[in-house]
């Protein structure tokens, strides 16, 4: 009967290392995604960072969002709001930045 060269101690750590090498390959491509959430539009006017469509986060006030985005006219430009305390989180909004204001 022939033995086999490899153990399958050594089959193991070299599945091992191919494991490892995708995780790695796979983390390294997720993070060019455009999908990307930690990836934002950044108004070089303003440096604001902020994209055309904001949904509203935990804690989140509309004073908040306009400081951040550098847009003072949310409620004027999101007649779903009809009062400005009730922001509320998961709420979607139309920012548009001061500076590119028609």
């Amino acid at each position: 009967m022939a033995s086999s060269s490899r153990s399958p101690v050594s089959y193991a750590a070299a599945a091992q290392w191919y494991c490892i090498i995708f995780l790695v390959l796979l983390v390294l491509l997720s993070s060019f995604t455009e999908d990307n959430s930690l990836i934002r539009k950044i108004n070089p006017a303003s440096g604001h960072a902020c994209d055309e469509i904001y949904v509203v986060g935990e804690g989140e006030t509309l004073n908040t969002i306009s400081d951040k985005c550098g847009d003072p006219f949310i409620v004027e430009e999101n007649p779903h709001i009809h009062d400005p305390d009730d922001v509320f989180p998961g709420l979607v909004i139309k920012i548009t930045p001061f500076g590119h204001r028609n």
